[in-house]
Protein backbone atom coordinates (compact mmCIF):
# COMPACT_ATOMS: atom_id res chain seq x y z
CA UNK A 1 0.00 0.00 0.00
CA UNK A 2 1.57 3.31 -1.01
CA UNK A 3 2.34 5.77 1.86
CA UNK A 4 0.84 9.21 1.68
CA UNK A 5 3.38 12.06 1.57
CA UNK A 6 2.43 15.15 3.62
CA UNK A 7 2.59 18.49 1.94
CA UNK A 8 5.32 20.61 3.60
CA UNK A 9 4.81 24.38 3.45
CA UNK A 10 7.50 26.35 1.61
CA UNK A 11 8.42 28.31 4.78
CA UNK A 12 9.16 25.08 6.65
CA UNK A 13 11.30 23.84 3.77
CA UNK A 14 13.28 27.06 3.93
CA UNK A 15 13.91 26.65 7.65
CA UNK A 16 15.01 23.04 7.12
CA UNK A 17 17.35 24.10 4.35
CA UNK A 18 18.90 26.81 6.51
CA UNK A 19 19.31 24.35 9.37
CA UNK A 20 21.11 21.95 7.06
CA UNK A 21 23.39 24.75 5.87
CA UNK A 22 24.41 25.89 9.34
CA UNK A 23 25.11 22.36 10.53
CA UNK A 24 22.22 22.39 12.99
CA UNK A 25 24.05 24.61 15.51
CA UNK A 26 21.68 26.71 17.57
CA UNK A 27 23.66 28.26 20.37
CA UNK A 28 22.86 30.32 23.40
CA UNK A 29 24.78 33.28 24.84
CA UNK A 30 27.91 32.37 26.80
CA UNK A 31 27.08 34.69 29.66
CA UNK A 32 28.97 37.41 31.49
CA UNK A 33 30.94 36.63 34.63
CA UNK A 34 32.08 33.29 36.03
CA UNK A 35 30.51 33.82 39.46
CA UNK A 36 33.74 34.44 41.32
CA UNK A 37 32.78 34.87 44.99
CA UNK A 38 34.45 38.30 45.18
CA UNK A 39 34.44 39.50 41.56
CA UNK A 40 31.28 37.97 40.05
CA UNK A 41 31.44 40.08 36.87
CA UNK A 42 35.02 39.05 36.04
CA UNK A 43 35.54 36.55 33.25
CA UNK A 44 32.94 35.09 30.92
CA UNK A 45 31.27 31.78 30.21
CA UNK A 46 31.01 29.61 27.12
CA UNK A 47 34.59 29.53 25.89
CA UNK A 48 38.21 28.97 26.88
CA UNK A 49 40.98 31.19 25.51
CA UNK A 50 44.10 29.48 24.16
CA UNK A 51 46.10 32.45 22.88
CA UNK A 52 46.14 36.25 22.81
CA UNK A 53 47.89 38.12 20.01
CA UNK A 54 48.03 41.79 21.01
CA UNK A 55 49.33 44.48 18.64
CA UNK A 56 49.57 47.77 20.53
CA UNK A 57 50.83 51.27 19.84
CA UNK A 58 51.25 53.83 22.61
CA UNK A 59 52.51 57.40 22.58
CA UNK A 60 52.61 59.14 25.97
CA UNK A 61 53.29 62.48 24.28
CA UNK A 62 50.07 62.36 22.25
CA UNK A 63 47.35 62.25 24.83
CA UNK A 64 48.48 58.88 26.19
CA UNK A 65 46.58 57.30 23.31
CA UNK A 66 46.59 53.53 22.93
CA UNK A 67 45.57 51.76 19.74
CA UNK A 68 45.27 48.01 19.67
CA UNK A 69 44.31 44.95 17.69
CA UNK A 70 43.58 41.89 19.80
CA UNK A 71 43.25 38.53 18.06
CA UNK A 72 41.96 35.95 20.49
CA UNK A 73 42.01 32.23 19.70
CA UNK A 74 39.49 30.35 21.80
CA UNK A 75 37.52 27.13 22.00
CA UNK A 76 33.78 27.10 22.58
CA UNK A 77 32.68 25.06 25.59
CA UNK A 78 29.04 25.03 24.48
CA UNK A 79 27.02 25.94 21.41
CA UNK A 80 27.30 29.74 21.29
CA UNK A 81 25.11 32.35 19.69
CA UNK A 82 27.05 35.13 21.46
CA UNK A 83 29.89 35.56 23.92
CA UNK A 84 31.29 38.32 26.10
CA UNK A 85 34.73 39.84 26.45
CA UNK A 86 35.78 42.05 29.37
CA UNK A 87 36.87 45.53 28.24
CA UNK A 88 36.76 48.61 30.44
CA UNK A 89 36.70 51.94 28.62
CA UNK A 90 38.39 52.38 25.22
CA UNK A 91 36.53 52.68 21.94
CA UNK A 92 35.78 49.59 19.88
CA UNK A 93 36.29 50.19 16.16
CA UNK A 94 35.19 46.82 14.81
CA UNK A 95 34.94 43.13 15.64
CA UNK A 96 35.28 40.07 13.41
CA UNK A 97 34.87 36.37 14.14
CA UNK A 98 36.65 34.00 11.80
CA UNK A 99 37.28 36.96 9.49
CA UNK A 100 33.63 37.87 9.13
CA UNK A 101 32.15 41.06 10.60
CA UNK A 102 30.31 40.43 13.86
CA UNK A 103 27.65 42.43 15.62
CA UNK A 104 28.58 43.73 19.03
CA UNK A 105 27.41 46.02 21.81
CA UNK A 106 28.82 47.49 25.04
CA UNK A 107 27.38 47.52 28.55
CA UNK A 108 29.74 48.51 31.34
CA UNK A 109 32.80 46.26 31.17
CA UNK A 110 31.06 43.77 28.89
CA UNK A 111 31.69 43.64 25.14
CA UNK A 112 29.07 41.25 23.78
CA UNK A 113 29.92 39.71 20.41
CA UNK A 114 27.40 38.03 18.11
CA UNK A 115 29.19 36.08 15.37
CA UNK A 116 27.72 35.77 11.88
CA UNK A 117 27.16 32.05 12.47
CA UNK A 118 26.61 30.27 15.76
CA UNK A 119 29.67 28.48 17.13
CA UNK A 120 29.53 24.77 17.88
CA UNK A 121 30.64 23.23 21.15
CA UNK A 122 34.41 22.48 21.02
CA UNK A 123 34.82 24.63 17.92
CA UNK A 124 38.01 26.68 17.82
CA UNK A 125 37.48 30.23 16.62
CA UNK A 126 39.27 33.55 16.31
CA UNK A 127 37.83 36.88 17.30
CA UNK A 128 39.63 40.09 16.36
CA UNK A 129 38.87 43.39 18.09
CA UNK A 130 40.29 46.70 16.91
CA UNK A 131 40.13 49.39 19.57
CA UNK A 132 41.62 52.71 20.63
CA UNK A 133 41.48 55.47 23.22
CA UNK A 134 42.98 56.53 26.51
CA UNK A 135 43.23 53.53 28.86
CA UNK A 136 41.98 53.92 32.40
CA UNK A 137 43.47 53.59 35.84
CA UNK A 138 41.11 51.77 38.20
CA UNK A 139 40.74 52.33 41.94
CA UNK A 140 40.17 49.03 43.73
CA UNK A 141 37.95 48.44 46.73
CA UNK A 142 41.01 48.63 48.98
CA UNK A 143 42.03 52.01 47.52
CA UNK A 144 44.97 50.75 45.45
CA UNK A 145 45.36 51.56 41.76
CA UNK A 146 45.66 49.17 38.86
CA UNK A 147 45.08 49.00 35.15
CA UNK A 148 47.02 51.40 32.95
CA UNK A 149 49.19 53.58 35.19
CA UNK A 150 50.86 56.65 33.75
CA UNK A 151 54.51 56.95 34.74
CA UNK A 152 57.04 59.76 34.60
CA UNK A 153 58.12 58.78 31.09
CA UNK A 154 55.52 56.30 29.85
CA UNK A 155 53.14 53.78 31.32
CA UNK A 156 52.95 50.63 33.42
CA UNK A 157 50.15 48.06 33.12
CA UNK A 158 49.32 46.14 36.30
CA UNK A 159 46.29 43.88 36.37
CA UNK A 160 45.57 42.35 39.78
CA UNK A 161 42.74 41.58 40.11
CA UNK A 162 40.88 43.02 37.08
CA UNK A 163 42.99 45.86 35.69
CA UNK A 164 44.10 44.01 32.56
CA UNK A 165 40.69 44.69 31.00
CA UNK A 166 41.62 48.38 30.74
CA UNK A 167 44.14 47.71 27.96
CA UNK A 168 42.97 44.62 26.08
CA UNK A 169 39.71 42.69 25.67
CA UNK A 170 39.62 39.16 27.01
CA UNK A 171 38.40 36.64 29.52
CA UNK A 172 39.78 38.39 32.57
CA UNK A 173 39.57 35.83 35.34
CA UNK A 174 42.50 33.75 36.65
CA UNK A 175 40.68 30.51 35.83
CA UNK A 176 41.25 31.06 32.08
CA UNK A 177 44.97 31.03 31.27
CA UNK A 178 46.48 31.40 27.81
CA UNK A 179 49.71 31.96 25.90
CA UNK A 180 50.54 35.45 24.61
CA UNK A 181 52.24 37.38 21.85
CA UNK A 182 52.46 41.08 22.69
CA UNK A 183 53.89 43.60 20.23
CA UNK A 184 54.14 47.21 21.39
CA UNK A 185 55.11 50.13 19.16
CA UNK A 186 56.43 53.19 21.01
CA UNK A 187 58.17 56.41 19.92
CA UNK A 188 61.85 56.00 19.13
CA UNK A 189 63.97 56.39 22.24
CA UNK A 190 61.45 54.61 24.47
CA UNK A 191 61.37 50.90 25.27
CA UNK A 192 58.51 48.48 25.83
CA UNK A 193 59.01 45.55 28.21
CA UNK A 194 56.54 42.72 28.67
CA UNK A 195 56.27 39.07 29.70
CA UNK A 196 58.14 36.12 28.25
CA UNK A 197 61.00 36.53 25.82
CA UNK A 198 61.83 39.40 23.51
CA UNK A 199 61.57 37.98 19.98
CA UNK A 200 61.92 41.14 17.93
CA UNK A 201 62.91 44.81 18.02
CA UNK A 202 62.31 46.69 14.76
CA UNK A 203 62.39 50.34 13.80
CA UNK A 204 59.84 51.86 11.46
CA UNK A 205 58.21 55.13 10.57
CA UNK A 206 55.81 54.76 13.50
CA UNK A 207 58.54 54.15 16.07
CA UNK A 208 60.15 51.04 17.54
CA UNK A 209 58.20 47.80 17.89
CA UNK A 210 59.12 45.39 20.69
CA UNK A 211 57.65 41.90 20.30
CA UNK A 212 57.34 39.54 23.27
CA UNK A 213 56.30 35.88 23.37
CA UNK A 214 54.97 34.02 26.42
CA UNK A 215 54.93 30.30 25.67
CA UNK A 216 53.57 29.07 29.00
CA UNK A 217 49.94 29.67 30.07
CA UNK A 218 49.42 32.96 31.89
CA UNK A 219 46.46 34.45 33.74
CA UNK A 220 45.58 37.86 32.31
CA UNK A 221 46.18 39.64 35.63
CA UNK A 222 49.85 38.66 35.32
CA UNK A 223 50.31 40.27 31.91
CA UNK A 224 52.22 43.55 31.89
CA UNK A 225 53.56 46.24 29.59
CA UNK A 226 56.11 48.77 30.82
CA UNK A 227 56.85 51.73 28.53
CA UNK A 228 59.64 54.19 29.31
CA UNK A 229 63.40 54.57 29.50
CA UNK A 230 65.17 51.58 31.00
CA UNK A 231 68.66 50.30 31.66
CA UNK A 232 68.55 46.73 30.33
CA UNK A 233 70.58 43.78 31.60
CA UNK A 234 70.49 40.44 29.76
CA UNK A 235 72.35 37.32 30.85
CA UNK A 236 71.81 33.64 31.66
CA UNK A 237 71.75 31.98 35.08
CA UNK A 238 72.35 28.50 36.40
CA UNK A 239 73.42 25.26 34.76
CA UNK A 240 70.42 25.43 32.43
CA UNK A 241 71.41 28.94 31.31
CA UNK A 242 68.00 30.39 32.09
CA UNK A 243 67.57 33.73 30.27
CA UNK A 244 67.38 36.71 32.63
CA UNK A 245 66.02 40.06 31.41
CA UNK A 246 66.06 42.98 33.84
CA UNK A 247 64.75 46.48 33.03
CA UNK A 248 65.44 49.28 35.51
CA UNK A 249 64.44 52.93 35.39
CA UNK A 250 67.76 54.86 35.24
CA UNK A 251 66.90 56.71 38.45
CA UNK A 252 66.80 53.34 40.26
CA UNK A 253 69.80 51.61 38.69
CA UNK A 254 72.35 52.33 41.40
CA UNK A 255 70.02 51.58 44.30
CA UNK A 256 68.84 48.32 42.70
CA UNK A 257 72.15 46.90 41.53
CA UNK A 258 73.18 44.97 44.65
CA UNK A 259 69.82 43.27 45.26
CA UNK A 260 69.08 42.47 41.61
CA UNK A 261 72.49 40.82 41.35
CA UNK A 262 71.07 38.16 43.70
CA UNK A 263 68.54 36.91 41.12
CA UNK A 264 70.67 33.88 40.09
CA UNK A 265 71.28 32.97 43.75
CA UNK A 266 67.61 33.34 44.65
CA UNK A 267 66.48 31.35 41.62
CA UNK A 268 68.87 28.50 42.48
CA UNK A 269 67.67 28.48 46.11
CA UNK A 270 64.00 28.50 45.10
CA UNK A 271 64.49 25.70 42.57
CA UNK A 272 66.15 23.64 45.30
CA UNK A 273 63.21 24.21 47.65
CA UNK A 274 60.22 24.45 45.30
CA UNK A 275 61.23 22.28 42.36
CA UNK A 276 62.09 23.05 38.72
CA UNK A 277 61.42 26.60 37.60
CA UNK A 278 58.18 26.55 35.57
CA UNK A 279 58.97 29.22 32.96
CA UNK A 280 61.42 29.86 30.15
CA UNK A 281 62.91 33.14 31.44
CA UNK A 282 63.05 35.31 34.54
CA UNK A 283 64.03 38.84 35.54
CA UNK A 284 62.51 42.02 36.92
CA UNK A 285 61.10 45.44 36.01
CA UNK A 286 61.95 48.29 38.36
CA UNK A 287 60.14 51.60 37.92
CA UNK A 288 60.17 54.71 40.07
CA UNK A 289 58.61 54.54 43.54
CA UNK A 290 55.75 56.89 42.61
CA UNK A 291 54.92 55.01 39.41
CA UNK A 292 53.26 52.15 41.31
CA UNK A 293 52.20 51.54 44.89
CA UNK A 294 53.17 47.89 45.21
CA UNK A 295 55.26 45.08 43.78
CA UNK A 296 53.45 42.54 41.61
CA UNK A 297 54.40 39.05 40.48
CA UNK A 298 53.88 39.67 36.75
CA UNK A 299 54.86 36.46 34.98
CA UNK A 300 58.54 35.95 34.12
CA UNK A 301 59.58 39.36 35.46
CA UNK A 302 57.95 40.86 38.54
CA UNK A 303 57.41 44.62 38.78
CA UNK A 304 58.83 46.68 41.65
CA UNK A 305 58.10 50.31 42.64
CA UNK A 306 61.68 51.39 43.20
CA UNK A 307 64.66 49.31 44.29
CA UNK A 308 63.43 46.14 46.03
CA UNK A 309 64.91 44.67 49.17
CA UNK A 310 66.00 41.03 49.20
CA UNK A 311 62.88 39.78 50.97
CA UNK A 312 60.56 41.37 48.41
CA UNK A 313 62.59 39.93 45.54
CA UNK A 314 62.44 36.47 47.12
CA UNK A 315 58.67 36.90 47.61
CA UNK A 316 57.85 37.94 44.04
CA UNK A 317 60.10 35.32 42.46
CA UNK A 318 58.50 32.62 44.65
CA UNK A 319 55.18 33.64 43.13
CA UNK A 320 56.40 32.28 39.81
CA UNK A 321 55.73 28.84 41.30
CA UNK A 322 52.84 29.76 43.60
CA UNK A 323 50.39 32.08 41.89
CA UNK A 324 51.80 32.27 38.37
CA UNK A 325 52.29 28.59 37.50
CA UNK A 326 49.82 27.23 40.08
CA UNK A 327 47.10 29.87 39.80
CA UNK A 328 44.03 30.08 42.05
CA UNK A 329 40.68 29.06 40.63
CA UNK A 330 38.99 32.00 42.33
CA UNK A 331 40.11 35.10 44.21
CA UNK A 332 38.98 33.44 47.45
CA UNK A 333 42.08 31.24 47.17
CA UNK A 334 44.49 34.21 47.26
CA UNK A 335 46.31 32.80 50.31
CA UNK A 336 47.67 30.03 48.06
CA UNK A 337 49.59 32.83 46.35
CA UNK A 338 50.52 35.10 49.22
CA UNK A 339 50.87 32.63 52.07
CA UNK A 340 53.38 30.61 50.04
CA UNK A 341 55.37 33.65 48.90
CA UNK A 342 55.46 35.05 52.45
CA UNK A 343 56.62 31.72 53.82
CA UNK A 344 59.35 31.71 51.17
CA UNK A 345 60.69 34.87 52.84
CA UNK A 346 60.71 33.08 56.20
CA UNK A 347 62.57 30.12 54.73
CA UNK A 348 65.11 32.38 53.01
CA UNK A 349 65.85 34.11 56.32
CA UNK A 350 66.18 30.76 58.03
CA UNK A 351 68.72 29.54 55.44
CA UNK A 352 70.71 32.78 55.26
CA UNK A 353 71.64 33.63 58.81
CA UNK A 354 68.37 35.24 59.85
CA UNK A 355 65.64 34.16 62.23
CA UNK A 356 64.23 30.67 61.98
CA UNK A 357 60.74 30.24 60.59
CA UNK A 358 59.70 29.08 64.07
CA UNK A 359 60.97 32.32 65.59
CA UNK A 360 59.10 34.36 62.99
CA UNK A 361 55.94 32.37 63.68
CA UNK A 362 56.30 32.84 67.44
CA UNK A 363 56.85 36.58 67.11
CA UNK A 364 53.80 36.93 64.88
CA UNK A 365 51.64 34.96 67.25
CA UNK A 366 52.79 36.89 70.33
CA UNK A 367 53.32 40.40 69.00
CA UNK A 368 51.82 40.35 65.51
CA UNK A 369 49.09 42.83 66.36
CA UNK A 370 51.74 45.48 66.99
CA UNK A 371 52.70 45.57 63.32
CA UNK A 372 49.58 44.01 61.78
CA UNK A 373 46.49 45.25 63.67
CA UNK A 374 44.15 43.22 61.44
CA UNK A 375 46.17 39.98 61.58
CA UNK A 376 43.31 38.06 63.18
CA UNK A 377 40.48 39.95 61.48
CA UNK A 378 39.48 37.02 59.28
CA UNK A 379 40.83 33.58 58.32
CA UNK A 380 43.14 33.33 55.30
CA UNK A 381 40.95 30.73 53.62
CA UNK A 382 37.95 33.06 53.59
CA UNK A 383 38.74 36.78 53.20
CA UNK A 384 35.93 39.02 54.36
CA UNK A 385 35.40 40.64 50.96
CA UNK A 386 36.93 41.88 47.72
CA UNK A 387 38.59 44.79 49.53
CA UNK A 388 40.54 42.39 51.77
CA UNK A 389 42.05 39.75 49.49
CA UNK A 390 45.45 41.42 49.90
CA UNK A 391 45.25 42.11 53.63
CA UNK A 392 47.62 40.81 56.30
CA UNK A 393 45.70 37.64 57.22
CA UNK A 394 46.07 36.39 53.63
CA UNK A 395 49.84 36.93 53.73
CA UNK A 396 51.07 36.45 57.28
CA UNK A 397 48.42 34.12 58.65
CA UNK A 398 48.56 32.21 55.35
CA UNK A 399 52.26 31.63 56.00
CA UNK A 400 51.41 30.52 59.55
CA UNK A 401 49.13 27.81 58.10
CA UNK A 402 52.06 26.47 56.11
CA UNK A 403 54.27 26.52 59.19
CA UNK A 404 51.68 24.54 61.14
CA UNK A 405 51.71 21.94 58.37
CA UNK A 406 55.51 21.82 58.56
CA UNK A 407 55.39 21.38 62.34
CA UNK A 408 52.94 18.51 61.91
CA UNK A 409 54.69 16.52 59.17
CA UNK A 410 58.38 17.40 59.59
CA UNK A 411 60.74 18.91 57.04
CA UNK A 412 61.11 15.97 54.65
CA UNK A 413 57.38 15.55 54.10
CA UNK A 414 56.78 19.29 54.11
CA UNK A 415 59.17 19.88 51.22
CA UNK A 416 57.66 16.89 49.42
CA UNK A 417 54.29 18.60 49.80
CA UNK A 418 55.23 22.04 48.52
CA UNK A 419 57.32 20.68 45.65
CA UNK A 420 54.69 18.12 44.73
CA UNK A 421 51.94 20.71 44.84
CA UNK A 422 53.83 22.94 42.39
CA UNK A 423 54.48 19.97 40.10
CA UNK A 424 50.97 18.50 40.24
CA UNK A 425 49.31 21.77 39.18
CA UNK A 426 52.07 23.20 36.99
CA UNK A 427 50.60 25.76 34.56
CA UNK A 428 47.12 25.05 35.90
CA UNK A 429 44.57 26.23 38.45
CA UNK A 430 43.79 24.92 41.91
CA UNK A 431 41.77 25.84 44.98
CA UNK A 432 42.07 25.49 48.73
CA UNK A 433 40.02 22.30 48.91
CA UNK A 434 42.42 20.65 46.48
CA UNK A 435 45.39 21.80 48.52
CA UNK A 436 44.07 20.47 51.82
CA UNK A 437 43.20 17.16 50.13
CA UNK A 438 46.70 16.99 48.67
CA UNK A 439 48.30 17.57 52.08
CA UNK A 440 46.16 14.88 53.68
CA UNK A 441 47.05 12.43 50.92
CA UNK A 442 50.79 13.07 51.38
CA UNK A 443 50.58 12.51 55.15
CA UNK A 444 47.62 10.16 55.73
CA UNK A 445 48.71 9.31 59.26
CA UNK A 446 48.38 12.92 60.47
CA UNK A 447 45.29 14.76 61.69
CA UNK A 448 45.07 18.13 59.93
CA UNK A 449 41.52 18.87 61.09
CA UNK A 450 42.58 21.30 63.84
CA UNK A 451 44.83 23.23 61.42
CA UNK A 452 42.09 23.65 58.84
CA UNK A 453 39.45 24.46 61.45
CA UNK A 454 41.39 27.01 63.48
CA UNK A 455 44.29 28.35 61.40
CA UNK A 456 42.90 28.22 57.86
CA UNK A 457 39.18 28.83 58.41
CA UNK A 458 38.77 29.80 62.05
CA UNK A 459 37.69 33.25 63.17
CA UNK A 460 39.84 35.20 65.60
CA UNK A 461 43.21 34.35 67.11
CA UNK A 462 43.62 30.59 67.51
CA UNK A 463 44.43 29.14 70.89
CA UNK A 464 48.02 28.07 70.81
CA UNK A 465 48.48 24.39 71.70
Amino acid sequence: MPRSVPVVPAAVLLVLALTACDGGVHGTPGGSGVHDPYFPRAGNGGYDVGHYDLRLAYDPARGHRLTGTATITARATKDLSAFDLDLKGLHVDDVTVEGRPARWNRAGQELTVRPHDDLADHETFRVTVRYSGTPQTLTDADGSHEGWLRTADGALALGEPVGSMTWFPGNHHPSDKATYDIAVTVPKGLQAVSNGELTGETNGRGGTTFTWHTAEPMASYLATVAVGHYDISRYTAGRDKLPVYVAVDPTQTKASRKVLAKIPEIMAWEEYNFGPYPFSSTGAIVDRPKDAEYALETQNRPVFPGAPDTGTLVHELAHQWYGDSVTPKTWRDMWLNEGFATYAEWLWDEDHGGHSAQHTFDELYTHGEDDYPDLWAFPPGKPSGAAHISDDPVYARGAMVLHKIRQTVGDDTFYDIIQGWAAAHRHGNADTAEFTAYVEKKAPDKDFGPIWKTWLYGDGKPDRP
